[in-house]
């Protein structure tokens, strides 16, 4: 017998005794290869020849490898019969049937994807230790068909109740609601309190009223469109989540649905993270995620494969997903049926990660029942994710009010006579009950039982006012962290480079005068935070290093006499006994699926800073979904609280218009109702408060942070003294501390970030003392006290110039235009200098870049503008 089939026997201790299939492939004759390569061929294959289509529209495949070959099994005998004995006293006729039995029929095991070999040899002896399991007992089928009846009743109901209204029904895939309930009874069972769920639009309100229990007449008034409820909804019924109790014979779990946008797949990211940060806040207490996906969304949206690459690595993994396809084999209104033939399944994204593949036939609900229990033990044993495919169809069109016949003739002729799954399971266990007065009672219990209030604008964690207020901060202080963070353990070897900055850092700490550089204010917010108690997460594409070289928050050790090769050392994970917990991740090379995580992570903790830097500000477009979905408008739409900073390098260069914008104009865009905070910082210290007043802020909002990039970081005139980072706080508005004389400024320019270092420059060069240059340091909510205060210097005031380096289209001047005229007093003219209209947005020249940087500067100085 060869080591593989050893594994699977070691493996099968799941069954109390061996079964007919694994005594059959012991190596107790010469014959035994060839009865093991038969066994294998059903292992491997036999998923491709289950009866797994409800409407088995498609032949099943007649594949060789599946077809006893008497003459293999038998090679002693010139032909075998088919009750002739096989080693272990079995027939051949036995096996094929108990193979059968366990590989092709209604439910079948896809390990296609798996490498491993231990995992492999795990599912099988699982799959063939359910041969031994007793059936359901009369008392549990009545359940199980009490729960589908109450899923198809739901539907129908609606149906009646409100005709006009978009629910996108679950019928065709009713036992969902029967699975769902297993996962959660197993983990409960399994020691499980906290389930977080994601699903789409397909069957939520099922979900909603029949596994989390949610008052069935709120539910109703969700889809009416006249009702008062319906009014004060700021989402769609079927977007909407929330959060419930369910109890179960093992103990209370809590559930928390996700709510979800449009855009289908978008809320696997923001579940995962919302279960990492429950993980990272409560290690003693597992949680389990599923999420619920559509069959063609999940083989079609590239966020599916994004995701599955990142929960698996350091820092966001999970110890496993459970995934459930709920498969109506059509897309919208294009066919997704499965192709056997080819081997063509929309789970194939999932051999990415080694995930199995349980699929199942929707209408034989027991063996929906079988795959949860396989599928919740997998991940349970090897923290691992693995995918059930529930394979049904769908009886309405997309919406209910599609005509599904126009696209799909045949198939909808097929389900038109096809019976629904509570009338097929009501006859195969023979229940005595007619079937007319179960749905009768079903419905009276449904719209009869206490319900919880309906999904409107919960969220998992809300956020709560800050319990640990900033501390003030003195010299002696700042110098204890900064020597924290530049102190390598003893025997670590640092790169010279690295060695260097440690140096600096302590040179500039030992004087109040001293300027910081703004990778050290940087690390020093995030060390005082620490240190008072504060949780930090920050994730990125090199976020260890930096994309500029600039934060350095991981050293990696040297090879040398006292340096290991492998050797990394966090100097912000060691900076006092008792500190917050600092974590720091670099991510695969992602965007929409990190920010997801992230922002997912952000609404459920309530102890942590979580940061999401992008490697250039302009990178942030490839998670426009997570955007304009969820931060923008997330506290509005659902009420989930976030304090995500997101840190955009932004600045023109000269390097091209893929290294040069954060999309500030974007953001600005999405700017409603004190939605989101928008800074610009020029200098070091405003780096260093904004970052502390967000770790502590009662009421914060997601911050963008148009953060620096080379030329502002090596600009030693924004470089703050120590002091500055001891005192103060951060200062929307930065008035001009060159004037000499007030009363002779005339024109005021308005900037932000690092342009302000070129007009400053320019207009001490040429000795303008008429012109003064003010810093709008935080763009929205837009400082209107701040600024008039500012501007109320210059008596004499005649001018006000709005002044920036990026593209009319794409800077802050069309946002901030209304706000500026409100600032500027009557008489006063508003004027604005920027870059002409273009579709890129920066320039690739470094000349070129620098002449029209010269041009802006001139303009914004002297006019014309």
């Amino acid at each position: 017998m060869s080591t593989l089939h050893t594994e699977y026997a070691d493996a099968s201790t799941l069954s109390p005794e061996p079964s007919p299939l694994r005594a059959a492939a012991m190596p107790q004759s010469a014959a035994s290869p060839q009865v093991a390569r038969f066994i294998d061929a059903y292992r491997e294959q036999g998923h491709r020849c289950a009866r797994l289509d409800p409407l088995a529209l498609a032949p099943l495949p007649a594949l060789p490898a599946l077809k006893p070959d008497y003459h293999g099994l038998h090679p002693l005998q010139e032909r075998a019969s088919d009750d002739c004995a096989l080693p272990g006293a079995v027939t051949v006729q036995e096996l094929a049937r108990q193979l059968e039995r366990t590989y092709c029929d209604t439910i079948g095991l896809d390990c296609s994807g798996i490498r491993s070999k231990a995992r492999r040899g795990w599912l099988f002896a699982r799959m063939e230790a359910d041969l031994l399991s007793p059936p359901l007992a009369p008392r549990e089928q009545g359940k199980l068909l009490q729960q589908l009846l109450a899923a198809e009743m739901w539907e129908r109901h609606v149906a009646r109740s409100q005709a006009h209204a978009k629910r996108f029904s679950l019928e065709g895939c009713e036992s969902l609601v029967p699975l769902l309930e297993a996962l959660v009874t197993k983990a409960v069972q399994g020691g499980v309190r906290q389930v977080f769920l994601g699903m789409p639009h397909r069957g939520r309100l099922n979900v909603l009223v029949n596994l989390m229990g949610f008052d069935v007449e709120s539910m109703l008034q969700c889809l009416n469109p006249d009702s008062d409820l319906a009014a004060l909804q700021r989402d769609l019924p079927y977007h909407l989540g929330g959060a419930a109790r369910m109890p179960t014979a093992h103990g209370e779990a809590a559930l928390f649905l996700a709510h979800n946008p449009s855009h289908l797949q978008s809320v696997f990211p923001v579940v995962s993270g919302m279960a990492r940060a429950y993980q990272d806040e409560h290690p003693e207490s597992p949680c389990l995620p599923v999420v619920v996906h559509g069959d063609a969304a999940f083989a079609g949206q590239g966020i599916v494969a994004e995701t599955l690459n990142l929960t698996r690595r350091n820092g966001y993994a999970l110890g496993g997903t459970i995934h459930v396809i709920v498969n109506n084999q059509v897309g919208f209104t294009t066919p997704n049926r499965m192709n056997v033939e080819a081997d063509d399944y929309c789970t194939d994204v999932a051999r990415m990660i080694d995930a199995p593949v349980i699929r199942v036939n929707a209408d034989h609900p027991e063996a929906v029942l079988r795959a949860a229990s396989i599928a919740f033990d997998y991940r349970r044993v090897h923290g691992a994710d693995v995918v059930i495919d529930l394979i049904g169809y769908r009886r309405l069109g997309h919406s209910e009010h599609d005509i599904p016949s126009l696209t799909q003739p045949f198939v909808q002729a097929a389900i038109a006579s096809h019976p629904t799954v509570t009338e097929l399971y009501h006859a195969a266990i023979a229940e005595p009950a007619p079937l007319a007065q179960m749905r009768d009672d079903a419905l009276q219990h449904l719209l009869s039982r206490p319900g919880e209030l309906g999904p409107f604008n919960v969220a998992p964690a809300d956020r709560p006012a800050a319990s640990r207020p900033l501390q003030p901060l003195s010299h002696a202080r700042l110098r204890a962290l900064t020597a924290a963070l530049a102190t390598p353990p003893e025997g670590l070897l640092l790169h010279e480079f690295v060695r260097n900055l440690t140096d600096k850092w302590n040179a500039a700490a030992s004087s109040e005068d001293n300027a910081v550089d703004w990778p050290l204010a940087e690390n020093a917010a995030y060390a005082s935070l620490l240190e008072e108690g504060h949780g930090i997460r920050l994730s990125g594409m090199d976020v260890g290093r930096g994309t500029f070289m600039h934060r350095h928050a991981v050293w990696h050790a040297q090879p040398g006499e006292a340096g290991g090769a492998a050797k990394a050392y966090v100097p912000l994970a060691h900076i006092a006994a008792g500190q917050g917990r600092f974590d720091i991740v670099n991510s695969p090379l992602t965007e929409e699926a990190v920010l997801g995580y992230e922002y997912g992570y952000s609404v459920q903790t309530k102890t942590r800073l979580t940061i999401w830097e992008a490697q250039f500000g302009d990178f942030v477009n490839g998670a426009q979904v997570i955007i304009d979905q969820y931060i923008a408008p997330g506290e509005y739409k659902w009420g989930y609280r976030s304090a995500l900073t997101i840190l955009l390098p932004h600045g023109h260069e000269g390097v091209g218009p893929e290294h040069s914008s954060g999309f500030l104009g974007r953001f600005l865009q999405l700017c409603a109702g004190q939605n989101l905070r928008v800074a610009v910082p020029s200098t070091s210290a405003q780096w260093f408060h904004l970052l502390r007043e967000q770790a502590a802020a009662e009421h914060a909002k997601p911050l963008v942070v148009m953060s620096p990039k080379t030329q502002l970081y090596s600009n030693r005139r924004s470089h703050a003294p120590l002091r500055a980072l001891a005192n103060g706080a951060f200062m929307p508005v930065l008035p001009d501390s060159g004037v000499r004389a007030p009363e002779q400024v005339t024109r005021v320019v308005l900037c932000s970030g690092k342009f302000f270092y070129e007009l400053e420059a320019a207009r001490d060069e040429a000795q303008a003392a008429s012109v003064a240059v003010i810093r709008v340091e935080q763009l929205y909510p837009f400082p209107k006290d701040a600024l008039m205060q500012a501007l109320a210097a210059f008596p004499n005031l005649a001018e006000v110039v709005w002044a920036q380096e990026e593209d009319r289209n794409q800077g802050a001047w069309r946002f901030v235009r209304d706000d500026l005229e409100a600032c500027v007093s009557p008489g006063c003219r508003l004027a604005k200098v920027c870059r002409t209209a273009t579709a890129s947005g920066a320039h690739a020249s470094i000349r070129g870049h620098q002449i029209e940087q010269r041009r802006l500067v001139k303009a914004a100085l002297l006019g014309p503008y």
